[in-house]
């Protein structure tokens, strides 16, 4: 079993960019049908970290609501100054899945587009998803998928990773309410009570613990696009709604070397409809951009849970 890292959150260069190696990837059909488990149980999760309340902040997630667009939304881990927390993109995939089955796939065959971001998940063998009543996914997924070695609190957010890409996919594509909470049952190879990573014990009914998504994320545009010039615009969510975010855009010359373009501040909106959103219109000309936001914290001083963005205008 790999021994697994966590990289940091660091500069742009390719150093950056995180060396965990898949093996035996398995690409599998896809698997259908109903997953029937008749045995009573609590709603509460059953996942516990002996570090947790001292390093997971209490911030929330809401849940993503109904889209048109054909992209799932995706999940990955990132390591910011004050931990390790739970990133959203979303990912083009191949529709021969449900939707939530497909989700889950790329967020364990697939690597993130942002180099920051990593996933200690492995592409299991068997994948199989279903929804009973109107609140629960039940996910059924060969052991394979856990073949890397994690502490409890990596593992802990290991498998939030797929609590939280499971319930965004069956949300976003309509299959589930999104103004209910959902729940998310994972066997292994239809049993109970696995230990996910060595860690986690599965089986229970799951629900998105609050505190792990990522402080501050820019939603769009996504890492390394190209956007036309003229009115671009960042658009991102902070998990404290009506909060200041200061943002900062850095312009890379053609000796490469960056430096301040433009600079601001903003405030997270803080109605109950968009919650935590905020959206930057800026006037760009060509050229290669970073954008960092990060959130202010008490007397305005930015706090070390910032995000970044790389772009290009052309």
């Amino acid at each position: 079993m790999p021994e697994f890292v966590a990289p940091h959150r660091a500069g742009r260069p390719a150093a950056r960019f995180w060396a965990l190696v898949l093996a035996g990837l398995v690409v599998a059909p896809a698997l259908t049908g109903c997953i029937a488990n008749t045995t009573p149980e609590s709603s509460a999760s059953l996942l516990t970290a002996p570090s947790l309340s001292a390093s997971v902040p209490a911030t929330s997630s809401p849940l993503e609501t109904t889209q048109s667009s054909n992209k799932a939304p995706v999940y990955w881990l990132g390591r910011t100054g004050n931990g390790v927390f739970l990133y959203r993109e979303f990912r083009d995939v191949p529709e021969q899945e449900n939707p939530v089955t497909r989700a889950l796939r790329a967020m364990m065959a697939d690597k993130p587009l942002d180099a920051d971001f990593f996933t200690p998940w492995q592409n299991p063998s068997k994948l199989a998803t279903s929804i009973s009543g109107k609140d629960t996914i039940t996910v059924d997924l060969s052991e394979d998928a856990f073949n890397s070695n994690l502490d409890a609190d990596t593992a802990l957010r290991a498998v939030q990773q797929l609590v939280y890409t499971a319930t965004a996919a069956a949300a976003s594509s309509g299959l589930i309410d999104s103004g209910q909470q959902i729940r998310v049952r994972i066997l292994v190879d239809g049993h109970t009570d696995y230990m996910a990573f060595g860690q986690v014990q599965l089986g229970a009914l799951m629900t998105r613990m609050p505190g792990l998504s990522a402080p501050v994320w820019i939603i769009d545009p996504q890492e390394n696009v190209d956007l036309a010039p003229g009115s671009v615009k960042i658009t991102g969510r902070s998990t404290v709604a009506g909060g200041k975010l200061r943002w900062q855009i850095l312009r890379t010359a053609t000796n490469g070397t960056t430096s301040a373009f433009l600079t601001g501040e903003t405030t997270a909106a803080a109605d109950t409809g968009g919650a935590g959103l905020f959206s930057l219109s800026l006037t760009l000309p060509v050229g290669e951009y970073e954008a960092k936001i990060a959130q202010l914290g008490p007397d305005d001083q930015v706090d070390r849970n910032e995000e970044t963005r790389f772009f290009s205008v052309k």
